[in-house]
């Protein structure tokens, strides 16, 4: 099939990928629009663990207000080119983002920005909260990590459950939507503020 550039246009307007992976989608798919949407879906899953070392220099800075006018967000997410910082996706998802923000109020981006004093202050409050409900001490430390997890769900934004699907991960929406755009996205950092 002749896969011409009126093609390869709408599908890269409908799925925010790059020309060639979009040719090549259409060619892989005779030309079905649907199918190769959904090929391009597939390829980007396995991609988006590999982009992640590209460089997101342009981007955006999404907020949300909530309706009280009491307590809004700010977030800045970054992607490759200034076509897909245009794009309604990417744009929703930093809405989106803000939103959680709002929502959830995460103190920090990811577990690695969790200090080692913070860390370590935690571990000692649980120890001593297991001690004293006689926990047997070989248990302790495996306790302790289980609640280190749930900890950083709560505290870490990359870590929550999203609000929009609480069976995802934000870390995972921010990958399947890497996977749909075909560009690495980052989100460089987040701020709340509060009447």
């Amino acid at each position: 099939m002749d896969i011409n550039t009126r093609l390869i246009s709408e599908l890269r307007k409908r799925s925010s990928a790059g020309i060639v992976d979009c040719k090549k989608a259409l060619m892989e798919t005779n030309g079905d629009m649907e199918k190769a949407l959904e090929y391009l879906r597939k390829q980007g899953l396995e991609k988006a663990g590999k982009k992640s070392d590209r460089v997101a220099g342009e981007g955006i800075v999404a907020t949300y207000v909530h309706a009280t006018q009491k307590v809004g967000a700010m977030v800045a997410l970054a992607c490759e080119t200034d076509f897909v910082a245009r794009n309604k996706d990417f744009q929703q998802l930093g809405r989106d983002l803000a939103m959680q923000v709002v929502a959830s109020r995460p103190l920090y981006l990811s577990r690695d920005q969790v200090s080692r004093e913070v860390v370590d202050k935690e571990k000692a409050i649980y120890r001593e909260q297991l001690s004293r409900e006689g926990k047997p001490q070989e248990m302790i430390e495996k306790i302790i990590e289980g609640k280190m997890d749930k900890y950083y769900e709560e505290v870490c934004l990359l870590e929550q459950s999203f609000i929009k699907d609480e069976d995802l991960k934000v870390r995972e929406v921010v990958a399947q939507k890497i996977a749909t755009i075909g560009e690495n996205i980052e989100i460089k950092r987040f701020s709340l503020l509060e009447i």
